[in-house]
C-alpha cells in the first residue's frame, strides 16, 4: 500500500482503523493472527551440529584428512595427531565464527521501541513494542525511538533521524500532507516514519501502517539473510591448489606402484614407496601457515586501526578493483560547518572542520575579525541566540548536543570568540516559537541590556527572503526591492551550487509591551540579515587515500542517501567524481533491473537518494562485471550490500552493530584512509602467502623427483617417509612462517588489482615451482649417488647426505621465493625473521644427524666434514644456477 499517497480519511478506512478512539481489544486479537508479532524473523537455520561438519568440505581440509590417512598407514601416529589437531582447530575456529557472523537479526531487534505508547478502546496506555499491530494509533516524542512504520497524523516541530536507515546527515523535518509520486525514496517520504529511527525533536502521532518483516527495517532484514556470502579469492586459490595437490598425489602412487611391479618388486614394498611419495606431494602444514600467517596480519591491522572479524578478508582487500563507501561519517566527518556566510553582497569564508571552535574568518583570501564588520558580527550573534545546541568536551573531543544545524551555527560564532553564556547576560529570551516544518523557521523574543526588545528568526531561505520587508545591504537597511530580491536569490544559488545547505537569519524591533501571541504576529516586518552556508565536510586525508586507490588501479564509488547537488560537490572535491564520470540518482535505479545496471556501472562513480535495494543492486552488478568489490558503511542500510559484497567493512564509531555484525573488517577509526592501509596490507599477506607456496611446492617437488627418478633408475630409497615429514613439517615449517612476514615491496600500492579468477600459479609460479624443484630433486639425487658409490655397503649415510642437501637446497632457496625477480633482488637480511628460522632449521637438522638419541628415529648417520662440501657445492646450485641465467639475461 502506497500510504503516503493516501488521505488520512481514506487511509482510516483502508487500514480498518479509528483515529479517535483507536482498537478495540479484539480488533487487535484479530489483526494480530493475520499480520503475527510486531518482531523480525529469523530464517531457519543450519543446526550447530551440521554447521560444524560442514566446515570439514573445505578441500585443503581433505587434502590433510588424507595426509592423516597415509601418516597413520605408514605408523607414524605422532605426525596424524598433530594433522588431526590441525583439522579440528581449523574447524572450530571456522564453526564459532560463522555463529557469531549470523547476529545480524539480534543488532536489528535492538533498534525496535521496548515500549510504545499506543491509543487503545479511547485511551493511551504503554505496551511492548511487539504487541502493536497496522492501525494502531500511536505518539512519539523527543528521545522516544519509532516501533513500526507510521503514517503520520500529527506533527509538531516533529524531527527524526533516519541516518541509519536513508544515510542522510541531516534530520528529516516532518509533515503530514500527501506526497505523490511514481518513484519516491524513502528519504523523501516526510509523513512517514520508520521502525527503529530516532525522534530528535517535537512530537507526533501517527497510525501504523506495517510491522515486523513488512516495515522498511523488516525488508533489510530480508536481505541481510538472503544475501549470499560470497567466496574469497583465497578460498578459491586453495581449494584450486588442493585439487592439483590431491591428482598429483595419486596419479604419483599409481605410477610407483606400476614402475615398482614392472621391475619385479612386490605389490605392499611398492604401496608403502607410492605412499611415501604422496606425502612428499602433499605439504601438510600449508594449511596452518595460511592460517598463521594471516592471524599475524590481523594483528598488523589492528595495529593500524582495523579489526578483522574473518580471516580470509585480510587477503581480499588485497585484490579489490571497487570500494563502494557510504558518504555520510565515512568520506566525511559526519559533523555539519558553516563555511560561508553572505551579508549585503559580501562574502565571507571561515576555516576549521568539525565541533572544534578553532577557526579564521576571511574576505577574498585576506583574513579579517568579525567585530570589525558589523553584519557579519550581526549575523554569528543572531545565529547564536537563535540556538538551543550546545557543544561540550569528551574525551578531549568536542561533542555536540542537539541539532547539527544549530551546531553549525553554534561553532561559527564560537570561532569569532562568542560565548552564548555571555550573550545571555547581555540579551534575555523572553519567548521562543519553536521550528516548524510547514513554515520552516524558528523565532525567539529578545530583550537587550537598555530594555529593548527585538525578533529574532533563522530559516530557509526561500521563506524568509518572501516575508521580509528589508534587507541590511552594506550596514544599511534597504527596502526589498525586486533588484535586492534577486541579488539575494543569486547569493542563495551560489552557496546551493557548492552544495551548502543554507540558513538565513532576520530580525525585527518589537515595540509592543506585550509579547506576541503566536508566530504569525511575531515573524512580520523583518529585516533579512544574511546567509550561513555549511556543509558536512570531507574527512582531509580521504582525498590523498582516493588518489593512492586510483594509483593501485582501484576505482572509488560514493553510495549515498544524500541529495545529488552534495554528492556531487564532495565527490568532486575529493577526487572521486571527474569530468567523464556520471551520477546516477536512486529515481533512475528504481526501473533498471541487475542487468541493465551493469551496463553503465562501469561509468558512475556517484550514486546519489538511493534505498539499501539499491545499494545491493550496484553491489551486484559490479561483481557481475568481474569486480572483486568492498562496500563500507556504518547504518543499517548497509547491511545487506556489506554482506553480499567480496569485502564488507563497517565504521568501529559511528557504524550500528547491524553493520559491524554484517562486516568482514571494521574501522576503528572510522577513517576512509585506513582502507587504503588494510589493501596495502592484503596485498602484502597474498604475496606472501605465494611466497610459501612457491616454497613449499618447489621443495615438494624436489621430493617427489629424488624418490621418482631413484626408482627409475632402479637405485634404493634416498629418502625414508618420516625424513620427509620432517622435512615437510619442520624444516619448511619456520622458514614458511618468516616469509608470511616478510615486508611489502615498493611497488606494491602501484600494481593493477590481481583479477579474482587468477590461478595460484599464475605470472610464471607454476614454472619457478617446477624449475626450482626440479633442480633440488636433482641435486639431491646426484649427492645420493656420489654419497653411495662412495659408501655402498652404507644406505643410511648416503641417505643422510641425501637428507642434509635437501633441507640446505630448500634453505637457500627460501631467500630466492622473497622476489619474483632473483635471490639478489631483495637484501636477504631485509626480513630477520626469516634470518633466524633458516639457522634455527639448520640447527635442529644437525641436532637429527648428530644427537644419538635422534638418529634411530629419523634413520641418520653422523657425515664426515668432506661430505659438508659437497652437500654445500650440490645445494647451492638449484638457486645460484637460475640467479646467473637470470644476470646473464639482464646483460643481453
Amino acid at each position: 500500500m502506497r500510504y503516503h499517497e493516501m488521505r488520512q480519511e481514506d487511509i482510516e478506512k483502508t487500514i480498518n482503523t479509528d483515529f479517535t478512539n483507536g482498537l478495540g481489544e479484539e480488533e487487535v486479537e484479530k489483526k494480530r493472527k493475520q499480520f503475527g508479532f510486531n518482531e523480525l524473523q529469523e530464517a531457519e537455520k543450519q543446526s550447530a551440529l551440521l554447521l560444524f561438519f560442514s566446515q570439514f568440505k573445505d578441500f585443503m581440509v581433505i587434502v590433510l584428512l588424507a595426509a592423516t590417512l597415509i601418516s597413520g598407514l605408514l605408523g607414524e601416529y605422532i605426525d596424524a595427531i598433530a594433522i588431526i589437531a590441525i583439522v579440528l582447530i581449523n574447524g572450530f575456529l571456522g564453526f564459532f565464527q560463522e555463529r557469531k557472523a549470523e547476529k545480524s537479526l539480534n543488532a536489528l531487534k535492538e533498534l525496535s521501541a521496548p515500549q510504545v505508547n499506543v491509543l487503545r478502546n479511547g485511551g493511551w496506555t504503554k505496551v511492548p513494542s511487539k504487541e502493536i499491530v497496522p492501525g494502531d494509533i500511536v505518539k512519539f516524542s523527543s528521545g522516544d525511538r519509532i516501533g513500526a512504520d507510521v503514517r503520520l497524523i500529527t506533527v509538531n516541530n516533529l524531527e527524526i533521524e533516519e541516518s541509519a536507515l536513508t544515510g542522510e546527515s541531516v534530520p528529516v523535518a516532518k509533515r503530514t500532507g500527501e506526497i505523490q509520486g511514481e518513484n519516491v525514496n524513502l528519504g523523501d517520504l516526510e509523513n512517514m516514519a520508520f521502525m527503529g529511527t530516532m525522534v530528535t525533536r517535537g512530537n507526533g502521532i501517527g497510525v501504523v501502517t506495517a510491522t515486523g518483516m513488512g516495515t522498511a527495517m523488516g525488508k533489510i532484514a530480508d536481505m541481510i539473510q538472503t544475501a549470499e556470502t560470497m567466496v574469497t579469492p583465497l578460498q578459491r586459490r586453495l581449494e584450486q591448489l588442493g585439487k592439483i595437490l590431491i591428482t598429483v598425489a595419486l596419479v604419483l602412487t599409481a605410477l610407483v606402484v606400476g614402475i615398482g611391479v614392472i621391475q619385479g618388486h612386490d605389490m605392499y614394498t611398492m604401496f608403502l614407496a607410492g605412499v611415501s611419495l604422496a606425502v612428499a606431494a602433499i605439504p601438510e602444514g600449508l594449511p596452518a601457515i595460511v592460517t598463521v600467517a594471516l592471524s599475524l596480519g590481523v594483528q598488523r591491522m589492528i595495529r593500524r586501526n582495523a579489526i578483522v572479524r574473518k580471516l580470509p578478508a585480510v587477503e581480499t582487500l588485497g585484490c579489490a578493483s571497487v570500494i563502494c563507501s557510504d558518504k555520510t561519517g565515512t568520506l566525511t566527518q559526519n559533523k555539519m560547518t558553516v563555511t560561508h556566510l553572505w551579508s549585503g553582497g559580501n562574502t565571507w569564508t571561515v576555516s576549521g572542520t568539525g565541533y572544534d571552535p578553532e577557526g579564521s574568518f576571511y574576505q577574498r583570501e585576506e583574513r579579517v575579525s568579525p567585530a570589525s564588520a558589523k553584519s557579519l558580527n550581526q549575523l554569528l550573534t543572531f545565529g547564536l541566540l537563535c540556538n538551543n545546541a550546545k557543544i561540550r568536551v569528551k574525551d578531549e573531543e568536542y561533542v555536540l548536543d542537539g541539532d547539527p544545524t544549530e551546531g553549525a551555527l553554534l561553532v561559527a560564532a564560537l570561532k569569532a570568540g562568542m560565548q552564548r553564556e555571555a550573550l545571555l547576560g547581555k540579551f534575555t529570551i523572553e519567548k521562543e516559537f519553536p521550528f516548524d516544518s510547514t513554515r520552516k523557521m524558528m523565532s525567539i523574543v529578545v530583550k537587550d541590556s537598555e530594555g529593548k526588545r527585538f525578533i529574532v528568526t533563522k530559516g530557509a531561505p526561500d521563506v524568509l527572503v518572501d516575508i521580509s520587508e528589508s534587507i541590511l545591504w552594506n550596514e544599511k537597511l534597504q527596502y526589498r526591492t525586486k533588484e535586492f530580491t534577486e541579488k539575494v536569490q543569486e547569493a542563495i544559488h551560489d552557496l546551493a551550487s557548492n552544495a551548502l545547505r543554507t540558513i538565513a537569519i532576520a530580525y525585527a524591533p518589537w515595540t509592543s509591551s506585550v509579547l506576541p501571541k503566536n508566530e504569525e504576529e511575531a515573524e512580520k516586518g523583518l529585516t533579512l540579515i544574511g546567509l550561513q552556508g555549511m556543509i558536512d565536510p570531507p574527512r582531509p586525508e580521504v582525498k590523498q587515500a582516493v588518489k593512492e586507490c586510483r594509483q593501485a588501479g582501484i576505482k572509488t564509488v560514493m553510495i549515498t542517501g544524500d541529495h545529488v547537488v552534495t554528492a556531487k560537490a564532495i565527490a568532486r572535491d575529493l577526487g572521486i567524481l571527474r569530468t567523464q564520470d556520471k551520477v546516477l540518482e536512486g529515481s533512475a535505479l528504481n526501473s533498471m533491473e541487475v542487468s541493465d545496471l551493469e551496463e553503465v556501472v562501469e561509468s558512475v562513480s556517484v550514486f546519489a537518494r538511493v534505498s539499501p535495494e539499491h545499494k545491493l543492486k550496484i553491489v551486484k552488478a559490479l561483481q557481475n562485471r568481474g569486480h572483486v568489490v568492498a562496500m563500507t558503511g556504518d547504518g543499517v542500510n548497509d547491511a545487506p550490500a556489506i554482506k553480499a559484497a567480496d569485502i564488507g567493512v563497517a565504521m568501529g564509531i559511528t557504524g550500528t552493530d547491524v553493520a559491524k555484525e554484517a562486516s568482514s573488517l571494521v574501522l576503528l577509526d572510522d577513517n576512509f584512509a585506513t582502507i587504503k592501509s588494510a589493501i596495502n596490507e592484503g596485498r602484502n599477506i597474498y604475496e606472501n602467502i605465494r611466497k610459501f607456496i612457491r616454497y613449499l611446492l618447489a621443495s615438494n617437488v624436489g621430493e617427489i623427483l629424488v624418490m621418482l627418478f631413484a626408482m627409475i633408475l632402479a637405485l634404493p630409497l634416498p629418502l625414508v617417509p618420516i625424513q620427509i615429514l620432517w622435512v615437510n613439517l619442520v624444516t619448511d615449517g619456520l622458514p614458511a612462517m618468516a616469509l608470511g612476514l616478510d615486508k611489502p615491496e615498493e611497488d606494491v600500492m602501484k600494481r593493477n588489482p590481481r583479477h579474482p579468477k587468477e590461478g595460484v600459479f599464475a605470472r610464471g609460479l607454476g614454472w619457478k615451482v617446477v624449475s626450482r624443484g626440479f633442480l633440488i630433486g636433482l641435486s639431491t639425487l646426484a649427492a645420493f649417488i656420489l654419497a653411495y658409490k662412495q659408501h655402498p655397503d652404507h644406505l643410511a649415510y648416503a641417505q643422510t647426505v641425501a637428507f642434509a642437501t635437501l633441507v640446505m637446497a630448500q634453505l637457500i632457496h627460501v631467500f630466492d621465493c622473497r622476489s619474483e625477480k632473483s635471490v639478489f633482488a631483495r637484501n636477504p637480511f631485509g626480513n630477520m625473521y626469516l634470518v633466524w628460522a633458516v639457522i634455527s632449521s639448520l640447527l635442529l637438522m644437525v641436532l637429527v644427524i648428530y644427537l644419538p638419541g635422534l638418529q634411530p628415529i629419523f634413520h641418520t648417520v653422523p657425515i664426515e666434514l668432506k661430505d659438508w662440501l659437497l652437500i654445500a657445492g650440490m645445494s647451492s646450485v638449484p638457486t645460484f644456477l637460475l640467479a646467473g641465467s637470470f644476470f646473464a639475461g639482464k646483460k643481453r
